[in-house]
């Protein structure tokens, strides 16, 4: 089998585990994810403070949400159906973005083409600070939950799961986003000429990874019940099957 048929069997093994875990998941998770990742991106653009050692976006608003659903799906379906997941939402994000820049020239609306998809510099920082923060979640979130051998299933090692490993992604998110956006893109012609110090840099990714998991220290508690029911539905056998059947 030459490389080209390998990959390609590859994406599809991958498409039929994201088909099997979307027909898992509840409807209600995978829109509220896909909206939430949609929403910070398009948000992100905007801040909302800017202090000499400061600033904060409005992305803030929703990200704890999308990472909160990130870790209870990665808590009862691994590492694997999150970065499904958050493939899906970019996708989707993408996909949003192109519409809307279309729709913005083809009818005569540059507000509209600006707001939403004339930012290239916004949307490429904001996708690769998403993907490389998803994977860190994903993947701490599960190097986290090794150690706990004896009770995996407790509220112990969901809160350090999802404690940690929401911290440790949000400022890698945080960072990425803002120095990518406001710092080294702008340097390019036609991006977002919105410009911020690495100071403020710092003091966003630190100050939003502790709002952030602030509100999921809040919210845990409902993420805790939401994974002890599907575990009593044994929810998702479909995907389970599917993934130990074979890489």
């Amino acid at each position: 089998m030459n490389p080209t048929e390998r990959n390609g069997g590859r994406l599809r093994r991958e498409f039929v585990l994201l088909s099997a875990l979307l027909r898992s998941l509840p409807g209600t998770v995978t829109a509220l994810f896909v909206f939430a990742v949609v929403a910070m991106n398009f948000l992100a653009r905007f801040t909302l403070l800017s202090l000499p050692w400061l600033a904060v976006t409005a992305g803030i608003l929703v990200s704890w949400l999308a990472f909160l659903l990130l870790d209870i799906v990665v808590k009862h379906f691994g590492a694997r159906a999150g970065n499904l997941l958050s493939l899906l939402a970019i996708a989707v994000n993408l996909l949003f973005t192109l519409l809307c820049s279309l729709a913005g020239r083809l009818w005569n609306h540059p507000a509209l083409d600006s707001l939403v998809g004339g930012q290239w510099s916004v949307l490429l920082a904001s996708t690769v600070a998403y993907v490389v923060s998803a994977l860190t979640n994903n993947y701490a979130n599960v190097g986290i939950g090794l150690r706990f051998r004896k009770n995996p299933d407790g509220a112990a090692a969901y809160a350090a799961r999802s404690f940690v490993s929401t911290f440790l992604s949000q400022v890698v998110d945080n960072f990425l986003f803002v120095f990518l956006a406001f710092v080294l893109f702008p340097r390019i012609p036609g991006a977002l000429q919105v410009y911020w110090t690495l100071p403020q840099c710092f003091g966003a990714a630190l100050a939003g990874a502790l709002l952030e998991l602030a509100t999921e220290m809040l919210f845990s508690p409902i993420g805790f019940y939401v994974l002890r029911s599907w575990r009593a539905r044994d929810l998702g056998r479909e995907y389970r099957l599917l993934c130990a059947g074979g890489n």
